[in-house]
């Protein structure tokens, strides 16, 4: 049996998440616009919940979240969002970092052709951007600021507390893309100053096709986003279509898991990182990020000497790794990530990213490194 060590790029639906799910999609399909009848006040009810359920998470209000497909979406809506808002006021400077998700980097791109100007702040090769680097870049005309919570390649956590302190007194919205980091590290997004949350359900053994962006008032005054959809009123003008009660649901339940498991799910994920690190030492591998800030679950590295395809295919059947983001892995560029850490091209060619779950299954190390020992002897 394959061991799934992909979990960076999608998590299994936990049951109780695809229980509650299923009764949705099955028993209780009502829509959550129709207020006419107890059916759709259900799927009002579930949503509402979610809702809730959500904003505990980052300690916002319930009227703070709004539904999207996922982070992608609501990284656009962020960015993009905020267009309308620079131009009005002349404030077309954005700060963001090199090692962004091309989710983020691609709406940065369209804000540039259309005249904004964007600043990218590299990472030391621990791969943690500085946030004073980051707060030296503020200028009167910056609009928004846009960091990771944690890197979906190297799960290296950003300092997103230091920079909210030092972005407290500067008007520029704060953006963070907490896709990895959503229900995984928990007060670092519960600090009043970041304005805007992008996060993902499927990274946290929700469904595929849900998420949320937090948009947090200042004072009584929302983030003038303008909606890059039209067509409904649904969340608050910002998200039009039905709602999708049966996933939001699933979010919603899967926020709250993540929020009273925190512990457990770490420990567990800490423990599992050891046995990797164990398994694989025989192979000395060269690992991308300092321990002391990166998430419990991911591990990246090189096997020295080793080209990272062809580890992949000699662990097939046995282990499910990757080597980057599963967004652009068709495209077998050399890590963007990686190469913004300044890290030599060989380590970049040969990066791996293991990561995995509370619930992942042991893993024969043993033969791991006996399929990687054929390579090299071959």
């Amino acid at each position: 049996m394959t061991v799934y060590l992909d979990a960076s790029a999608t998590t299994p639906v936990d049951k109780r998440v695809a229980d509650l799910v299923m009764r949705y999609l099955t028993e209780e399909f009502g829509n959550a616009g129709s207020r006419t009848h107890e059916i759709g006040h259900a799927a009002q009810t579930a949503v509402a919940r979610a809702r809730r359920q959500v904003a505990q998470v980052v300690h916002c209000t319930d009227d703070e979240v709004i539904f999207t497909s996922g982070a992608t979406e609501a990284n656009n809506i962020a960015l993009l969002g905020l267009a309308s808002e620079g131009e009005r006021t002349g404030k077309r400077h954005i700060v963001s970092t090199a090692i962004e998700h091309k989710a983020v980097l691609e709406p940065l791109q369209r804000l540039a052709s259309s005249g904004f100007e964007v600043d990218l702040v590299k990472p030391d090769p621990s791969g943690r951007v500085s946030a004073e680097q980051i707060a030296a870049k503020v200028r009167p005309d910056t609009l928004v600021v846009s960091m990771m919570a944690a890197n979906n390649e190297t799960g290296v956590i950003q300092p997103v507390p230091q920079l909210c302190r030092l972005l407290k007194d500067e008007p520029p919205y704060l953006h963070i893309d907490a896709a990895q980091a959503f229900g995984k590290i928990v007060p670092e997004l519960q600090h009043h100053r970041i304005d805007l949350i992008s996060a993902s359900g499927h990274k946290i053994f929700a469904p595929k096709g849900v998420g949320a962006l937090i948009a947090r008032k200042r004072g009584f005054r929302r983030p003038p986003l303008t909606p890059l959809l039209v067509g409904g009123g649904q969340e608050r003008g910002l998200r039009p279509g039905t709602l999708p009660v049966a996933l939001i649901a699933g979010l919603g339940l899967a926020s709250e898991l993540a929020l009273t498991e925190h512990a457990d799910r770490q420990a567990s994920c800490a423990a599992y990182r050891q046995e990797v690190l164990r398994g694989l030492a025989p192979l000395h591998p060269q690992v991308h990020g300092a321990a002391e800030h990166t998430m419990a679950h991911v591990l990246n590295l090189s096997l020295p000497g080793l080209d990272s395809e062809a580890v992949m295919v000699a662990w097939r059947g046995l282990l499910a790794v990757s080597n980057g983001s599963a967004c652009t892995s068709a495209s077998y560029e050399p890590s963007h990530v990686l190469t913004a850490m300044a890290l030599p091209q060989d380590q970049v060619r040969s990066a791996l990213r293991l990561s995995w779950t509370h619930m992942t299954e042991s893993v024969d190390w043993q033969e791991a490194v006996a399929r990687v020992r054929d390579l090299i002897t071959a």
